[in-house]
């Protein structure tokens, strides 16, 4: 977190939460009150102080006050940022870098999902077409277009199939979810509401 936060958690550590307020669409945008944030400062400095509690919600840490945040699908949104010619770069859309890729996983509506060392999260869709060079068969090599179009249909059925994601070093293979199934599964609050008797803050 960014130290003018720091200094304001410490000298003001019992600021009412806000709920309702703040969210993360599906693209990495931040809205409030469901108006895009259009200012790249404001939105770097959110980014930067973005963070979880231990029950799964996700929050903006402002100074003193936390804003909790509805998220349009996951947590985090990754973006593509290497060119068509060079090897597979992910980056989230708070502007962390990916290191690590532990899981991937297609939803039934052709959504792909990457567990990394920040969390779970959907990759852009604008990006799907560059993540798919970078899928492969069992042996290591690209798929014909006409086999990968099979298999991820297939995966969206909720089928296993012989898919797997070659980032850096690594080969991850391509599992089936259900979209309803990943808070639960992955431990995030899609919504995060006022706790009853709790002071409210708009």
């Amino acid at each position: 977190m960014d130290d003018i936060v720091l200094r304001g958690m410490a000298k003001w550590p019992n600021v009412p939460s806000v709920y309702g307020w703040l969210a993360l669409d599906r693209r990495g945008n931040w809205l409030i009150k469901g108006e895009r944030i259009a200012n790249a400062v404001v939105s770097a400095f959110i980014g930067r102080n973005y963070e979880h509690d231990v029950d799964g919600r996700w929050f903006f840490q402002n100074g003193p006050q936390r804003v909790f945040v509805t998220l349009g699908y996951t947590p985090f949104i990754y973006r593509i940022v290497s060119p068509h010619d060079a090897p597979l770069a992910i980056e989230a859309h708070n502007g962390k870098p990916v290191s690590t890729v532990s899981g991937v996983w297609i939803d039934e509506n052709g959504a792909v999902l990457l567990q990394t060392e920040h969390g779970v999260g959907v990759v852009h869709d604008r990006d799907l077409d560059r993540l798919l060079t970078a899928f492969i068969h069992a042996g290591g090599s690209p798929l014909a277009e006409s086999m990968l179009d099979e298999l991820m249909e297939r995966v969206r059925r909720g089928r296993a199939v012989p898919l797997w994601l070659r980032f850096g070093d690594a080969s991850v293979k391509i599992e089936p979810i259900r979209s309803e199934s990943l808070p639960q599964r992955f431990g995030f609050v899609s919504r995060p509401v006022q706790p009853a008797g709790r002071e409210e803050c708009y």
